[in-house]
């Protein structure tokens, strides 16, 4: 195997996304050799079509059959389409297995520097120590080895560089944080939030979102352009490509490998340590190896693991750093198939056509209302879910009428709300993901098989997102409510957390509190498949936070020659 330039590195870090571009910028700016190791190409500006029209393109971003042909599974991610489906997997040539009658879903598999920070959402919440400490508030499942106050310093941190919009509510339960100023919500947003509180005491806010409205080191306020989905010329949104891997870079430290597909971690028999990274070219398809004195995998939840599973060693024959044999066990991913629309009055907004008037990148979050403190628990479920949500003002495409009745009755405004719910799904062992030794991708390297399914917890949830989001629509006056409550299957939020989880004790986790591997002690997984449980709100957050402490520990250690 060729060596990549025998440079000696002192870190490898797998992926450059949320964990990865955090890992390589805290690591390279304290003076540390960083190799970067990314599967998919290098990401620039020349590669945003925010304002790039759907004439311009060569199907007119009508014909979804030519992004199915090679992203089945990419394109029901709705921000995969002709404008960005080269940023995906393809998924013929990198396939995943399932069970018979359990499908998933495993979407958002992007191939850019950046990973997945180019298509995100970009809601941004913290958790709390009713997420952390969850199991000593209803006793299901195991606490996380840190509280909220071993991570808060790192919120502060990462929420300052990142650029978080929001408003302070004074929840316990969801805490505030180093918001910019919020974006203002619309006149049916306002009406909503204060009728809803009113009469039912719940909170709604503007959503808290990686967006920025004021500069920020040479980043410009958003000026709701959108869609973000499609990239950011005035890089006003969170992507991981020009802001923390961009500072690695800018070190002169950090060495960007594009499209390496790593897929094995080297062990030293002698020492029991990690050495380096083996990865193949995707252009030649050679096999390449890198060499460090520790490794952090960032590669997303699935992609992470899977490289553990394919890194057996005689002293490992079950995966790299499982002898708890949990790595792969207590799969989770938000459900989110349960929510509600209603209309609103005008208040003299008007629609537009695609591509005129402003965007607004974000709308409201409602905040999780179930299960909390000084309340009775509610009994057809543990844990709780929030809403995301916005307004919408359409022309009347269902207008009746003929001719010149039917013009001007399409011409009249629809204002709508929808809001959907994000719930937590519980860990549980027979959720989980192993290798499918009978199916490997173009590169050589064996697929993951995904075992998935609701249990009777997340089934229950969704129907009351459903029941919920129709009480909430009609306290606050709307007309017309549709809810819906479907089973989460095959479509799953892109929130996949929990197979190499983090605990207190070996013999029931993979990881310690800093993310460091109970079995490799130079070998580090930094995404949320460390997760201990996964609470409603979206994870992205906590992943960069807890990526610099653990980046911080590591570094400590590498003094020590703890590592």
């Amino acid at each position: 195997m060729s060596q990549e330039k025998k440079q000696s590195f002192d870190v490898i870090v797998v992926g450059s996304g949320a964990s990865g571009g955090w890992a390589c910028k805290r690591l390279a700016e304290a003076g540390l050799k960083v190799a970067l190791l990314e599967a998919g190409r290098p990401q620039s500006d020349e590669n945003f079509s925010e304002h790039k029209p759907a004439f311009e393109l060569k199907y007119r971003n009508r014909a979804k059959e030519i992004v199915r042909k090679t992203r089945p599974i990419q394109s029901k991610f709705e921000v995969c389409n002709e404008y960005t489906y080269d940023w995906f997997a393809n998924d013929l040539e990198e396939p995943y297995t399932t069970p018979a009658g359990q499908p998933f879903n495993w979407m958002g598999r992007v191939r850019m520097t950046g990973g997945r920070t180019n298509v995100w959402g970009r809601v941004s919440l913290r958790f709390s120590d009713w997420d952390f400490k969850s199991a000593s508030h209803d006793g299901y499942g195991e606490d996380w080895p840190l509280s909220y106050k071993d991570i808060e310093p790192y919120y502060d941190l990462v929420e300052k560089y990142v650029g978080i919009t929001g408003s302070a509510e004074g929840l316990e339960h969801l805490p505030d944080g180093q918001f910019q100023p919020p974006v203002a919500l619309t006149c049916q947003e306002t009406l909503f939030r204060n009728r809803v509180k009113e009469k039912l005491g719940r909170t709604i806010m503007p959503t808290r979102s990686a967006n920025l409205t004021r500069p920020l080191n040479g980043r410009g306020p958003c000026h709701f352009c959108g869609p973000c989905e499609r990239g950011c010329m005035t890089h006003s949104y969170f992507n991981s490509a020009f802001t923390t891997v961009a500072d690695a870079l800018a070190t002169g430290k950090c060495t960007l490998i594009s499209n390496a597909m790593a897929h094995k971690v080297l062990m030293d028999p002698a020492t029991h340590r990690a050495r380096g990274v083996l990865y193949v070219d995707r252009n030649t398809r050679q096999s390449r190896e890198v060499s460090a004195r520790a490794v952090i995998l960032c590669a997303q939840s699935q992609e992470s693991v899977r490289i553990l599973l394919n890194s057996t060693t005689p002293q490992h024959s079950n995966g790299l750093a499982n002898s708890s044999g949990v790595l792969g066990h207590y799969l989770t991913a938000h459900v989110r198939s349960g929510g509600g629309r209603g209309e609103f009055p005008n208040f003299g907004a008007k629609p537009s056509v695609e591509g005129g008037g402003p965007h607004k990148p974000l709308g409201i979050y409602i905040a999780r209302f179930r299960n909390l403190q000084n309340a009775a628990p509610y009994k057809k479920f543990l844990r709780g879910f929030g809403y995301e949500g916005e307004s919408s003002t359409e022309f009347n495409w269902d207008a009746p009428g003929f001719g010149e009745a039917y013009k001007k009755a399409l011409l009249e405004p629809r204002s709508s709300i929808e809001i959907t719910g994000f719930g937590e799904v519980l860990p549980r062992w027979e959720n989980f993901v192993e290798i499918d030794s009978n199916v490997k991708d173009i590169y050589g390297i064996p697929v993951l098989k995904i075992h998935m399914s609701d249990g009777e917890n997340e089934r229950a949830m969704i129907q009351d997102m459903g029941d919920s989001a129709g009480e909430m629509l009609e306290a606050a006056g709307a007309k017309n409510i549709r809810t819906y409550a479907h089973a989460s299957a095959p479509r799953w939020a892109l929130h996949e957390a929990g197979i190499a989880r983090m605990g207190a004790e070996p013999k029931k986790s993979v990881l310690n509190q800093f993310q460091q591997s109970h079995d490799v002690k130079n070998l580090f997984v930094m995404d949320a498949s460390g997760f201990t449980s996964n609470p409603c709100q979206n994870p992205t957050l906590t992943i960069m936070s807890l990526a610099v402490r653990s980046c911080d520990y590591l570094m400590s250690q590498l003094k020590r020659n703890s590592l």
